[in-house]
């Protein structure tokens, strides 16, 4: 079994689809998105689009809830620029694709084969808002999974791609698709990465493997998509783009 793992596409159609044919010629059994798929990127719809020809499962992320509940990014940010981009990104959505942020899942475990499972969340088992660190301390990592126990447990939302063992369990991150930040950024502006990211979780024959890929964008495709795009973030992406 073969899982190659996306998260935190953001509205990145640029990204994504380099991620998807990087993951097409790997060649992997299934692709599973681990949510925030369609903000602060300039095409959302399109990036829903995909994900539904794709028929992937999709984790519940916490910006996939904000297009669902308008007052719930308060109490994440209070960031304008986040806030505004946001509440742009809900009023380009139509109802069908509201519908298909509301069959997102905030967990979900699978096998990987007849010793091994994979469970998938976005930021911790418990909330989409928590954040899972290389640095997070083994006791608080302990109450962030909440007693959840997998072979390997892989979540997305900080946009740092990791690989980490804890109590003997893997711990993944596949990074991000379309935001890949460069470090922590904790609530602050982050500096992005010039790539995009994904994992592959692979079981086989007893043995279990992670690897992380980054894939290289098209800079010029990412200026011209964030150029013709009427959102507050524009400027500090083309800032982000030069």
């Amino acid at each position: 079994m073969r899982v190659a793992l996306i998260s935190d596409i953001h509205g990145n159609e640029v990204a994504l689809r380099a991620v998807l044919a990087s993951i097409q010629a790997a060649g992997v059994d299934q692709v599973i998105c681990l949510g925030d798929v369609a903000t602060l990127g300039p095409r959302p719809r399109a990036i829903l689009d995909m994900l539904r020809e794709l028929g992937c499962p999709c984790i519940l992320g916490n910006h996939d809830e904000f297009m669902l509940d308008p007052g719930l990014i308060r109490t994440y940010t209070e960031a304008p620029i986040v806030i505004d981009a946001v509440d742009w990104c809900r009023d380009q959505l139509s109802a069908d694709d509201l519908d298909f942020l509301r069959t997102f899942q905030a967990r979900l475990t699978i096998p990987l084969d007849d010793r091994a499972t994979l469970l998938l969340f976005h930021g911790s088992p418990r909330s989409h808002m928590e954040d899972l660190l290389s640095s997070t301390p083994a006791e608080e990592l302990d109450r962030r999974l909440d007693g959840h126990v997998a072979t390997v447990m892989a979540g997305g939302h900080t946009h740092l791609q990791m690989l980490r063992q804890h109590r003997g369990a893997l711990l993944v991150n596949p990074g991000s698709v379309g935001l890949p930040f460069k470090e922590y950024a904790n609530g602050g502006p982050p500096t992005l990465l010039h790539h995009a990211e994904y994992a592959i979780v692979e079981a086989r024959g007893g043995e279990v493997s992670v690897s992380l890929h980054r894939v290289p964008v098209d800079r010029d495709a990412l200026r011209a998509a964030v150029s013709a795009w009427d959102n507050p973030m524009r400027g500090a992406l083309l800032q982000q783009y030069a």
